[in-house]
């Protein structure tokens, strides 16, 4: 592995070649992805598409990638502008300069990023190449779109969420005179794209409402590395010792949770259990409601009952998510078909069920009740949520039985190298003579 590429004479896919401003020549026919971040961020969106690169690279495909010089949560690092990682030739040309507290700084950061994307695009692609767009920064695909029709790149959208949609539905209600010129624009790069990607059954039909044809979605799910993660034993669990959980009921929270999840309905759960010195909850990770959350336990007196552990290094996550008995994850109801909770494939590789405090007809809770995984709860009924701890902690036996049948349906559905091969195959059908127009793919992370 070598870092730091750039100099003249190094192509961005090891190959001689010149330099041409600030950019590299390079030639057709590669696969490019964009995104603000890449590896070594270890945000969400950073972590899912380095591995698919790498893993493409290692396969043999000619692999670059146009991202940001920050990382998520560290405005000061600016990481080198050029960079070649396990065969994957990093370009990187923005960092955010206002940070994401105020609105107004994020959008200015945003735009500087539009463009500069934009014209990494234009420099360093070539007729014939595929272009992979995610959704960080929003809207991203509208921004790259013109680009892409302009050099005949193909364009493939990876869609994780679904903007100006979710940014109203946070109540966001500054964008909403903006939003029907904002979904038109969105929509439009749906229609242009040879394929779109959705991560979910209900999110492909949320952009079969906005125009994208059907023939051109595909679904492919966010994994995890159910490889390293596995169910480990809670007696042989390392960290529910250190965090003095040995005899504890853990009912668990392992990631992000930010404006588009709730917590109203577990702290009124939690109230139930105040004087149970049985039942633990633990959160493990950070985000933007974390603080909030904080504060409100304080408010209610619960703080003996709640145990926060910061984000856990990448090689322990198979302790962490081994650590609770069960773990809760929310959703708005307002999300659905907009964002889908990827904590859930962790939580099943792990050999956990789950408590789902989201819509009953939504993505996750139909997963669940469909194999069996764990309990759904409506958003607002603690009473619900409350009872669903204890009918686990009564029955150990029929919790471990929906933790072995969570890791089950992740095996046949979900699985890394499965959802991986999809994306392999999507590549492959664009290779073909007729791209695109050859469809007979197996679907892909389907229920």
């Amino acid at each position: 592995m070598t870092s730091g590429g750039g100099a003249a004479g190094l192509g961005c896919f090891g190959t001689p070649t010149t330099a041409m401003g600030q950019g590299l020549m390079i030639s057709a026919n590669r696969i490019w992805f964009v995104n603000r971040f890449f590896y070594p961020d270890h945000s969400a969106t950073s972590q899912i598409l380095s591995d698919l690169a790498l893993h493409l690279a290692r396969r043999g495909r000619q692999i670059g990638v146009i991202a940001s010089r920050g990382v998520y949560d560290d405005p000061t690092v600016v990481l080198p502008a050029f960079e070649d990682h396990g065969g994957v030739a990093i370009h990187r040309v923005s960092r955010a300069r206002f940070g994401r507290d105020k609105l107004i700084g994020r959008a200015s950061d945003y735009l500087g990023i539009y463009r500069a994307f934009a014209a990494a695009t234009a420099r360093l692609t070539a007729a014939g190449d595929s272009i992979v767009v995610k959704c960080d920064p929003p809207m991203l695909s509208a921004a790259i779109a013109p680009i892409a029709r302009a050099k005949r790149l193909r364009q493939i959208n990876w869609l994780q969420d679904l903007y100006p949609e979710v940014a109203l539905g946070l109540g966001l209600n500054a964008l909403r005179p903006l939003a029907p010129l904002l979904a038109a624009a969105r929509n439009a790069s749906l229609r242009f794209a040879t394929f779109n990607v959705a991560i979910g059954e209900r999110m492909s039909d949320r952009l079969k409402q906005c125009g994208a044809p059907p023939e051109r979605i595909r679904i492919i799910a966010n994994w995890c590395d159910d490889e390293a993660i596995r169910s480990l034993p809670r007696q042989s669990n390392p960290l529910r010792e250190t965090w003095g959980l040995q005899e504890k009921f853990v009912v668990g929270y392992s990631g992000n949770l930010g404006r588009a999840h709730e917590y109203a309905t577990l702290l009124d759960a939690a109230e139930q259990f105040r004087d149970d010195q049985n039942i633990v909850f633990l959160f493990i990770g950070g985000g933007h409601l974390t603080g909030k959350l904080q504060n409100e336990i304080e408010r209610r007196g619960l703080a003996s009952t709640f145990q926060f552990r910061p984000y856990q290094d990448a090689s322990l996550l198979p302790q962490s998510l081994s650590a609770p008995d069960v773990h809760w994850i929310s959703l708005r109801p307002e999300m659905e078909g907009l964002i889908v909770p990827s904590k859930f494939y962790g939580i099943a590789a792990a050999g956990r069920p789950t408590i789902a405090v989201c819509d009953p007809a939504g993505e996750i809770a139909t997963l669940v009740e469909r194999h069996d995984c764990g309990i759904v709860v409506t958003p607002g009924d603690g009473a619900g949520f409350a009872e669903a701890i204890r009918s686990i902690a009564r029955d150990p036996q029929r919790g471990a039985e929906m933790g072995r049948n969570a890791r089950s349906m992740l095996e046949r559905c979900f699985s890394r190298l499965s959802c991986l091969g999809s994306w392999e195959e999507l590549f492959d059908v664009l290779a073909r003579p007729q791209g695109a127009s050859t469809l007979a793919m197996r679907p892909s992370g389907r229920i």
